[in-house]
């Protein structure tokens, strides 16, 4: 038995039923089990014991073979036909072991004959219980297999992206809405895949629409669908991604962009749990929501392009990536996760100095422009080692504005995050606390900045008298 099957079952109730009619063997026997740690239920013939065993739901039971009324094997009978998981063992006279035998054909576990020894009896129920705790294992391995979340396509060492990963791990098996926040080409779809992947819905459907791809006017018969002659080119009915994706999970892809009269139908949707077809009738639906956009949120409330109460209902579990320029760790493992994958079969590497250059370079196009930018160098070299001259031109001659150096390092090295926390006190101190122009001062959404401000405890600080 594997140790954490043995803590497994030592965390498990260890409850045992004994059913013996012998009163002075069965005080015995009881004594004896809950001397070795067992709690034990004790019933006096055949039908009692399944009177208790249908209350108390034991997962070890032990039975007499001969007694009055319903005998062992009746109890055993009927016991593995409501609960073929409960292990049962017979007790059985000395020179009976092949009513023994005949008892296991049927489903017993073990069996133990008369007279026996206290240690014989603790043996064959410790034995039981053991067995019962590498059945819980198993079945929770299988359980989290089956509920595995595929972190495979998602790449990230950094504090930010390892964050992340915990909350999908966490979230993907509940039924919470999850609204994704970050820049295009953060990995947003990924992440949604991954929680649908690790739920229970993960079997079923992935629906993506895409909110911002679609006209407006086209919008709500591709979310809810249409019936025949709804309007004009309707000539037939047609299911919406809410229809297709009942039982699974749909992602509504830069749901920032929905159009306002369209909101309040969608929040319909989430709160009921039902959709009507343009020109059709209500029809209930099972989805789990997962959405995402790129837009600062908390302005588009503040204006009123999107809708308080819609927000809170898609926002239940909110996830926010950060850009690639602030989480540059990352960058050579994306580049060497991309290269083996477009590399298939060739010596290709990358070398030093394009590492650099990669690590400089801020991304705008975040996680997609630096796939696209490994895929193109595949495609374009011109030998086995991808160097400067291989990348991209905008990537290869990257500066600071001006041409100037804005930071002075030591030689001895310098953390990273005190880099970063100077910036955004220096941003918020220039700009007198006020957080939108700090934030496009510092050229990033202002709730990148204000997840910033918490992540190093800035606190304002009193400016100087003019």
């Amino acid at each position: 038995m594997s140790p954490r099957a043995a803590v497994v079952a030592k965390k498990m109730p260890r409850k045992v039923l004994l059913i013996d009619d012998d009163a002075s063997l069965r005080r015995v026997t009881e004594y004896s089990l809950q001397s070795a740690g067992f709690q034990v239920v004790t019933a006096t013939d055949g039908e009692q014991g399944l009177s208790c065993f249908h209350e108390e739901a034991p997962e070890v039971v032990i039975t007499d073979m001969q007694m009055p009324g319903l005998s062992g094997y009746d109890v055993l009978q009927q016991i593995k036909a409501e609960n073929p998981d409960t292990l049962v063992i017979v007790i059985t006279a000395f020179g009976s072991v092949e009513k023994a035998v005949e008892a296991m054909r049927q489903g017993a576990h073990d069996y133990i004959t008369k007279p026996f020894s206290r240690d014989e009896l603790v043996i064959v129920v410790e034995k039981a219980f053991a067995l019962l705790g590498l059945q819980h294992e198993n079945r929770r391995l299988r359980d989290e297999l089956e509920h595995h979340v595929d972190f495979s396509h998602m790449v990230g060492i950094s504090d930010t992206m390892q964050d992340v990963f915990e909350v999908v791990r966490r979230v993907a098996p509940t039924e919470a809405n999850v609204l994704i926040t970050g820049e295009s080409g953060t990995g947003k779809e990924l992440i949604a895949r991954a929680i649908h992947q690790g739920s229970t819905r993960g079997k079923e459907p992935f629906v993506a629409i895409n909110c911002a791809a679609i006209p407006a006017n086209l919008l709500e018969s591709e979310l809810f669908g249409h019936v025949r002659g709804a309007f004009t080119g309707a000539v037939r009915d047609r299911a919406g991604k809410f229809e297709q994706a009942d039982g699974g999970t749909i992602f509504l892809d830069e749901v920032g962009e929905l159009p306002l009269e369209l909101q309040p139908k969608l929040l319909r949707v989430l709160q009921e749990m039902e959709v009507e077809p343009v020109g059709g009738k209500t029809l209930p639906v099972n989805v789990r929501v997962v959405a995402a956009t790129n837009q600062d949120v908390e302005a588009a409330l503040k204006s009123g392009k999107f809708r308080e109460d819609l927000y809170y209902r898609l926002a239940v579990i909110p996830i926010e990536l950060s850009p690639l320029r602030e989480r540059i760790e990352d960058i050579p493992l994306l580049a060497h996760h991309f290269l083996a994958r477009y590399a298939v079969g060739a010596s290709v590497v990358l070398s030093d100095d394009a590492l650099q250059a990669m690590a400089t370079y801020s991304w705008p196009g975040n996680v997609r422009e630096l796939q696209n930018a490994v895929e193109r160098m595949i495609v374009l070299r011109r030998g086995d080692i991808l160097g400067l001259s291989d990348l991209p031109e905008k990537v290869r001659t990257v500066q600071t504005p001006g041409g100037r150096c804005v930071i002075e390092l030591p030689v001895e090295g310098y953390p990273l995050e005190e880099i970063e926390k100077e910036a955004v006190l220096q941003a918020l101190q220039r700009n007198r606390w006020n957080q939108t122009r700090a934030a496009e001062f510092l050229r990033i959404p202002r709730h990148t900045l204000i997840y910033r401000i918490e992540k190093y405890g800035i606190k304002k600080t009193r400016q100087p008298s003019l």
